[in-house]
């Protein structure tokens, strides 16, 4: 990796410095790595603290990002059952900060550095509780995130409140945004996550377990391996609905390696940032073992938003449809006459297939695709059907 120095590489380094948001003590990191690799270290574990680890990477390299932060949750003293047993709760010292003010710096830190390292199309998954998700948000709004949706992981099995003084916690908070206001060419998979959820819009509260069982990873005593580890069906809906394959995974805080074996298996790649060794050694096993799927299970229909577009007057000129072939709608209260031009005349009016389907019926729009219909071989057939068979056969593209 090339490293800036002084003179007018260093004026290139401040100017990089001063549009991440780092704050002054976590600049030099980023001085020390500007970023400047050709390419990401894919499918690797970066060991250290993430910040430093993500100012190293290439600005601009990544394409989707789940962030599972420490929630600091201010725990004082043990938890314990009605029985007295302990609670195996979260009281690890990388949960832990001294005031509000350090878990924001921190959090502003991290952030600007994964911003730094996400694509102009790239989106963020930051997951969190009651205890810190609020000031997660409004810190990624403050550094110019666009939060495209809330998403509720409702838990089919949440630890119950012991103590009887609040309702039980069971359900976990994502956010999902993109690296600005602007950004309209983000990755959302909805065709394919309708199709899975039976013809219906995928919603934004999702119902899983929390992690149990094989899947939870355990050391030689039987403790877990982490205590905060997530479920892969949590990961793979977020890798499969904000990604395509071959996409690179950034993972800031990776511990056990959810992303990392999900991203394999679902042929992505991973980059995970982490900086406790026994945390990196389970991770590093798990991914080993983990069978990467064949691409028939994961790859991703396009979208209609997706696909080619193609002009009328292409199918004319490749001979699917012939000039003055009769079109009409599904109810043949209309019909209208195909011109060698590509558009198609209604009386003595001459317009694109669009238009004309609008003025037929009084509307301000159509879609013209889907509304006019011709006979073929002594049947009713759609005209878009002869769009799915140009794009089919490789026929170049146009504007629609």
């Amino acid at each position: 990796m090339r490293i800036l120095r002084a003179g007018t590489a260093g004026q290139k380094v401040q100017k990089l410095v001063s549009r991440t948001g780092l704050s002054p003590v976590r600049r030099p990191a980023l001085e020390a790595h500007p970023g400047l690799a050709l390419a990401p270290p894919l499918n690797r574990i970066l060991t250290g603290d993430c910040i430093d680890a993500m100012c190293g990477l290439p600005e601009a390299s990544v394409d989707l990002v789940f962030a599972d932060p420490p929630y600091n949750l201010q725990l004082e003293g043990g938890l314990t059952r009605p029985d007295q047993s302990e609670v195996d709760a979260v009281d690890d010292d990388w949960d832990k900060f001294a005031s509000f003010a350090d878990y924001d710096r921190f959090t502003r830190d991290w952030l600007a550095a994964a911003r730094r390292a996400m694509k102009p199309e790239a989106t963020i998954f930051v997951i969190g509780s009651y205890h810190n998700i609020f000031r997660v948000g409004a810190i990624m709004q403050d550094l110019g995130f666009w939060i495209l949706n809330d998403i509720v992981w409702r838990k089919a099995n949440p630890m119950p409140n012991f103590r009887g003084r609040r309702f039980t916690n069971a359900h976990e908070t994502m956010i999902w945004a993109s690296k600005s206001a602007g950004v309209k060419s983000y990755t959302f998979n909805y065709d394919a996550l309708k199709a899975g959820n039976e013809d219906r819009q995928m919603r934004s509260d999702w119902f899983f377990p929390i992690c149990t069982g094989a899947e939870r990873l355990k050391d030689e005593a039987g403790r877990k391996t982490h205590p905060t580890q997530k479920p892969e069906a949590l990961l793979a809906r977020i890798v499969m609905s904000a990604s395509k394959p071959g996409d690179v995974v950034l993972d800031p805080f990776f511990g056990s390696g959810t992303t990392g074996a999900v991203a394999k298996k679902l042929g992505r790649h991973f980059i995970g940032c982490e900086r406790d060794p026994d945390y990196i050694a389970a991770a590093t096993a798990r991914i080993a073992a983990a069978e990467p799927l064949p691409e028939t299970a994961f790859s991703t229909p396009l979208g209609k938003r997706q696909e080619k577009r193609v002009a009328f007057a292409s199918l004319i000129e490749a001979g699917m449809i012939l000039p003055g072939t009769e079109l009409f709608d599904e109810k043949r209260r209309w019909r209208a006459v195909v011109r060698a031009d590509g558009a198609i005349a209604l009386g003595d009016i001459v317009g694109s297939i669009h238009k004309i389907g609008a003025l037929a019926q009084g509307l301000p729009a159509c879609n013209g695709w889907t509304f006019w219909r011709w006979e073929r071989d002594g049947a009713d057939a759609s005209i878009d059907d002869l769009r799915a068979e140009f794009r089919a056969r490789g026929g170049d593209s146009d504007e629609a």
